[in-house]
């Protein structure tokens, strides 16, 4: 059995992959509602190796060398799990305040691009985390990267085409 924390897009998600390798997964979080996508909410609480502990704050970690329990307050109680490992998925922000009045971002403050990771301004690119997108994993990451490469340089080889016409 294993514990995520956290309630948003990225625990709900990772919950609901991790029940492929474990028997029970609890998704502990610190609100009365999950801040996930509709979609994967609806997606992870059809597992039914998947169990939601809502407005709960986990106060400790424990156990001897290895995760072996998740103490966790609910409504005034303090509750245990025993679980063999703990996942956590809370506060992740991106760091894009810098482009912030310069370029097009979502409600959470991710850069909006399109399918070739450019920004709302042309020639200039935005690649993993801090772009708006279902996953941040490293592999979308290079992924996004590789795009908004060929991207650029196709543009800047356009420029320079169009500089010499």
């Amino acid at each position: 059995e294993l514990a995520v924390v956290g309630g948003g897009d990225a625990a709900v998600e990772e919950g609901d992959f991790l029940t492929r390798y474990a028997s029970k997964v609890y998704v502990i979080h610190r609100r009365n509602e999950l801040r996930a996508q509709p979609i994967l909410v609806d997606r992870a609480r059809a597992n039914s190796k998947i169990e939601f502990i809502l407005d709960a704050h986990v106060k400790e970690i424990g156990g001897d060398e290895k995760v072996q329990v998740v103490r966790y307050e609910q409504h005034g109680e303090t509750k245990e799990l025993r679980v063999g490992g703990v996942f956590i998925f809370v506060g992740f922000v991106p760091n894009s305040t810098l482009f912030k009045v310069h370029v097009d971002h979502d409600a959470g403050g991710y850069i909006l691009t399109d399918r070739n990771m450019q920004t709302s301004i042309e020639g200039i690119w935005a690649v993993g985390d801090v772009r708006a997108q279902l996953t941040k994993q490293i592999a979308t990451a290079v992924g996004d990267g590789t795009t908004a490469a060929v991207a650029a340089a196709m543009y800047i080889t356009a420029l320079k085409d169009a500089a010499r016409a």
